[in-house]
Order: C-alpha cells, then sequence, then structure tokens
C-alpha cells in the first residue's frame, strides 16, 4: 500500500523494512539481537527451501503471463539479451570482482554466474509502475522470467566446478551434458503438468472452487518432482508449465492468473523481508567500500555493454537501448 501510495515499486519498502526490523534492530535492542530473523523463523534448510519453492511458484505466475504472439517480432532480441546477459555478466562480473574485491579468480567467476539472474520479483513490479510502451515491457518481461532458471541453473554448475578443483576437459563436457539434462527435464516435467491441468480443466473434470489451490498444489508438485528427476530443474519446470498454460485457449487460465498473482503479492512480501532480515552489519562493514564500486561497475558498465551487444539488430532506438541498460535488479540473489 505504502509503494502504492509513493509509486515506488513495493520491493523498495519491503526491503528497507526487513533492514530495519533486521540488522538495524540490533542497534536498539538491549541484548543486540534482531526483531525478526529470517534463519530464526525457519531452522536449517527450510529457509531455502521455503525460498526455492516460491520462486518456482513466481515463475509460474510470470511464465502464464507470457504469450508467443506478443514476442514474435522482439524474439531475436530477447534470445541475443539473453546469451549476451548470461555471458557477459559471467564473465565481466568475475573478472571485475577479482580485481575490484581482489577475490580469487575462482570465487570471481562464482560471483560473476550468480549476478547472472534479475529475476520476476523484482522486474515485473518495476514494470507495472513505470508502464513502458509495448515493445520494453513484452523484452524486460521475457528477459527477467526466462533467466531466471538459466541462472539458477549456471550458478549451480559453476559452483560444482569449483568445488571439483581442477577439472580437465571431460569435465567441462560433462558439465555442459548436465546443462542440457537439466533444462530438458524441467521442460519435459512443466510439459507433463501442464498437459494434465489442461486436459482435467478441459473436461472440467475440477469444480470451481477448487481450480485455484489445486493448480498451487499442482505446482509445487511439479517444482519437486522436477527435483527429484533432477537437481535446480524445478524453476525450469514451473516456468514451462505457465508458459504452455498461457498459450491456450482456456478461459479458466485468466481466473487461475488472477488468483497466482494474490499469492505471489504475498510470497514476494514475504521473502524480501525475510531474506533482507538476515543481513548482518558485520558482513557489510567487512565488504567496505570496493564493494560499492563493485556495484556501480555492474549496473552501469556491464549492464549496458550487455544490451549493447545483445540489442544491434534490433529495431530498438536509443532511448529505448538505455532503458532497458537501466533495468538490472539483482532482486533475490
Amino acid at each position: 500500500w505504502l509503494a502504492w501510495r509513493i509509486k515506488q515499486p513495493a520491493i523498495l519498502p519491503l526491503i528497507l523494512i526487513g533492514i530495519l526490523v533486521g540488522p538495524l534492530s540490533t542497534l536498539f535492542t538491549s541484548g543486540g539481537e534482531k526483531l525478526l530473523d529470517g534463519d530464526g523463523i525457519f531452522s536449517g534448510d527450510l529457509l531455502f527451501s521455503f525460498v526455492s519453492i516460491s520462486v518456482g511458484v513466481i515463475l509460474f505466475e510470470g511464465g502464464l503471463t507470457l504469450r508467443l504472439k506478443e514476442i514474435k517480432t522482439q524474439a531475436g532480441t530477447v534470445r541475443n539479451l539473453l546469451f549476451f546477459g548470461m555471458v557477459g555478466t559471467f564473465l565481466m562480473g568475475g573478472v571485475a570482482a577479482h580485481y575490484i574485491m581482489d577475490l580469487s579468480w575462482r570465487l570471481s567467476f562464482f560471483f560473476g554466474a550468480l549476478i547472472i539472474v534479475s529475476g520476476p520479483t523484482v522486474v515485473l513490479p518495476i514494470l507495472r509502475n513505470v508502464k513502458p510502451n509495448t515493445k520494453i515491457n513484452t523484452i524486460l518481461k521475457w528477459e527477467g522470467i526466462l533467466i531466471d532458471p538459466f541462472g539458477a541453473l549456471v550458478a549451480v554448475l559453476v559452483y560444482e566446478v569449483i568445488q571439483s578443483g581442477h577439472p580437465g576437459e571431460s569435465y567441462t563436457i560433462e558439465m555442459l551434458q548436465e546443462f542440457f539434462i537439466t533444462i530438458s527435464a524441467g521442460a519435459a516435467a512443466g510439459a507433463i503438468s501442464a498437459g494434465i491441468l489442461w486436459y482435467l480443466l478441459r473436461k472440467n473434470q475440477l469444480p470451481k472452487y477448487l481450480r485455484n489451490v489445486f493448480t498451487l498444489g499442482l505446482v509445487i508438485l511439479t517444482f519437486a518432482f522436477a527435483e527429484l528427476i533432477h537437481t535446480e530443474a524445478g524453476l525450469m519446470a514451473t516456468t514451462v508449465m505457465g508458459i504452455i498454460l498461457a498459450n491456450t485457449k482456456l478461459d479458466e487460465i485468466k481466473k487461475i492468473l488472477s488468483f497466482k498473482e494474490d499469492v505471489v503479492l504475498i510470497l514476494i512480501s514475504v521473502l524480501f523481508i525475510l531474506l533482507s532480515s538476515r543481513i548482518n552489519i558485520k558482513d557489510l562493514e567487512t565488504l567496505g567500500w570496493p564493494s560499492i564500486l563493485l556495484f556501480v561497475v555492474v549496473i552501469l558498465v556491464i549492464r549496458p555493454i550487455c544490451v549493447l551487444f545483445g540489442t544491434l539488430k534490433s529495431d530498438l532506438n536509443w532511448r529505448e537501448k538505455l532503458f532497458i541498460s537501466w533495468i538490472a535488479p539483482r532482486g533475490i540473489v
């Protein structure tokens, strides 16, 4: 509500509230404890499981907004932005982290992999408030939603390479195989679930009062099932499931989308407060001023370069390219 009143994306006050009741609250409590701490609410890995499933649901809702007919004229631009965005951010982000933060090359490129993701949790609220023209809105929406599962997968694979020590050529080929297997497993699981839901809705096999909650349950089941088939395939599965259903001609999908928007609103509100409450002031002090410089380089140098190469053959004018260059949030990462 506050964000709506001040005409800003909700993530801004949500993050500030999380920091206020999290790390900043330690300055005012007698024992130096946080008023709210995500790690205290969810024990062990439960927090990260909750975050993963929530992001899966958010990506499904994002996928439900992706209609193939709207991307026909901008498909090449989105494809190039995804390619140059992933490769460029990974390489330039790694080099920047190495020379600015003095990290080892391995950790630097792991950082580069982690910041590939921009994500719909941030991009979609921004677009909802800013309301750019249809061309820009389509490009940023598709890029923000599709880069999430790909970016998460790249980060995991890079982490595995780091853990392996000194991988040879055979290990690199194995990692590429893992990449395509994960994508295939996620796409297959998402397609099967979309087909099941489409059949049940088309044949009127679900009562109206159960359709929304059944869909939510099926999305979570799809995410979990894809993860069982192959680690990190869940996000791809829910994204594909949403895209397939969005391009069917079922009127019920619009009602399901409306329900999912409400669910996602709650999830984003909870996630950003919980995650920002986990920040510790000591961590920020340890990073120091070089981290600010790295932040500036990622936003003002790396992103514009990636967009420049990704839009070389597009019909976008320089103002539209500049605007796309400026939309590079790193949300839930």
